[in-house]
């Protein structure tokens, strides 16, 4: 009799000690998920908020272009004059640039759907990483129709290329998530 209570007594300890590992697992994947998702919460609003104030960057950038390779120097100089000139005789054509402002921090404020509940909003993830991946045939096919030189479209194909990394990591976490904790969500 004694045995037997010994031994349910070591599986109880066990199965405490198998639930502890697995909520600290379940918990620094969440931890890393969270992580993912500021990553992107933090870079869209940036890109947003600071897409509003375009000339006057451009101007501080114009400021700088001695810094720059003369191609990129140029391509800036050209940049600045086009919209210099297109805000000051259509100032209503900059809110166009305001509306992918916006776009971007609306973009932000969706990823607090899976930083509230990963599980449940994986399709964030999956929509955030389809969007990283068409950023390149965008730039490839619109880039040449709009004049936009190789090496700016390499650029923008960039923010894809560090987008989807982060958003990756976080739907593979997630799917790990999913089956450390398969009856939460």
């Amino acid at each position: 009799m004694k045995t037997i209570a010994i031994h349910n007594h070591i599986e109880k300890e066990y199965d405490l000690a198998r639930q502890h590992v697995g909520k600290t697992n379940a918990d620094s994947v969440t931890t890393r998920i969270k992580v993912y998702i500021w990553i992107m919460i933090t870079g869209l609003f940036i890109s947003g908020v600071t897409a509003f104030p375009i000339e006057t960057e451009l101007n501080w950038l114009m400021s700088q272009a001695g810094n720059f390779n003369p191609t990129m120097a140029t391509w800036l100089y050209k940049v600045y004059n086009a919209v210099h000139a297109t805000t000051t005789a259509y100032p209503f054509l900059a809110y166009g640039t305001d509306w992918l402002a916006f776009a971007h921090v609306m973009l932000a404020v969706l990823f607090v759907g899976p930083l509230r509940n990963p599980l449940r909003n994986i399709w964030v993830i999956e929509f955030g990483i389809i969007a990283c991946v068409a950023i390149v045939p965008l730039a490839f096919i619109a880039g040449p129709i709009r004049g936009i030189p190789i090496f700016w479209r390499l650029i923008d194909c960039s923010f894809g290329l560090f987008g989807i990394i982060p958003l990756y990591l976080c739907h593979r976490d997630i799917k790990l998530l999913l089956k450390l904790t398969p009856a939460t969500y």
